[in-house]
């Protein structure tokens, strides 16, 4: 079985190199719509036989119990790989075989992109990865089988994932995706995301929030 796997953080704790612009209550709404518009893509996604979700925090599991996606509680903040890494066990006893791991922080994405990433994995499997804008951080990572590599979510992530494809003897590809590839971490980055203009969650809540169209 191929799922799709969103990794959320809590949102009291999503966002905070944002704090600079928003006030924590604005930051947990952001986080919150852009969460909306990836459970809205990867449900859309025909690619995958189920879509899944792993967070501790109580409103996002039961938007996506909600939406008819899977829900795995982290039942407190352990960091993304962690995270990731117990939902991924949970999916393999589940029947899991391939995996592809979405971040909750890029709300450009569409079914499309997601369906692409798993055109993208070689027949004899692998590991394929979504970089992000800069190059440096990974935003997507899927594999197949889904224990093929262990996620490195964080600094330089895809020059990680792609040593211990090497170390391990997995194949590896990169995929480069314009959408996927802004994830909304400063200041900077909401105006990237207003250039491209979007009928998404997100992009009503920066109208909200006064912070589109300047």
């Amino acid at each position: 079985m191929r799922f799709i796997l969103i990794a959320a953080k809590q949102l009291e704790f999503a966002k905070t190199r944002l704090a600079p612009a928003l006030p924590p209550g604005e930051r947990r709404a952001l986080a919150d719509a852009m969460f909306r518009d990836v459970l809205a893509a990867s449900l859309g996604a025909t690619a995958a036989d189920r879509v899944a979700v792993v967070t501790s925090d109580a409103g996002l599991l039961a938007q996506a119990r909600s939406a008819g996606a899977l829900t795995i509680d982290e039942e407190f903040p352990r960091g993304l790989n962690v995270a990731v890494g117990l939902a991924t066990s949970a999916l393999i006893a589940d029947g899991a075989r391939t995996v592809c791991t979405v971040l909750s922080d890029i709300p450009l994405i569409a079914a499309e992109d997601i369906d692409a990433v798993f055109a993208a994995m070689p027949p004899e499997g692998g590991v394929v990865l979504v970089p992000s804008r800069d190059f440096s951080g990974t935003n997507i990572i899927c594999r197949s089988p889904a224990g093929a590599v262990a996620t490195r979510f964080g600094r330089m992530s895809l020059v990680r994932h792609l040593d211990d494809c090497r170390g391990s003897g997995v194949v590896a590809r990169v995929l480069r995706l314009a959408r996927p590839a802004l994830d909304l971490d400063v200041v900077a980055d909401l105006a990237e995301f207003e250039r491209a203009g979007s009928a998404t969650h997100t992009q009503n809540q920066l109208a909200r929030l006064g912070i589109a169209h300047h």
